[in-house]
């Protein structure tokens, strides 16, 4: 699991990111992004109940994305918080291998897309 410093819940820090960040969407998962000043990386991993009413289902799919984004920490831009979004049922029996790949790419594309203020990377 992610170190808890690095995670963030508050509906506070959720709705900033909604409002202020950019977004990617996927087929099953979008990622919203937004520059913040703490100095560190905050992730937070949202899935509906849409996607299953048993906590114990979401909790699974926030695990296993939350354990993918802890084997990649390292690559991820610093001083940003990312927002995962799940929104598709699949994402629950898809293989770990192709949930890596999805969130590789949407973690790619925002390195893409993010400049900072003074337009450097």
């Amino acid at each position: 699991m992610l170190n808890k410093k690095y995670r963030f819940h508050s509906r506070g820090g959720v709705k900033n990111a909604y409002k202020k960040g950019k977004t990617i969407r996927r087929a099953k998962m979008s990622l919203v992004f937004v520059p913040n000043d703490r100095g560190f990386t905050r992730i937070s991993v949202v899935v509906s109940k849409k996607i299953d009413k048993r906590a114990v289902v979401r909790n699974r799919i926030r695990r296993r994305v939350y354990e993918i984004i802890r084997k990649n920490f390292k690559y991820l831009p610093k001083k940003t918080d990312y927002l995962f979004v799940v929104f598709s049922r699949d994402i629950v029996d898809m293989p770990n291998n192709e949930l890596e790949k999805l969130v590789g790419e949407l973690v790619t594309e925002s390195k893409v897309c993010y400049t900072s203020p003074n337009g450097q990377e």
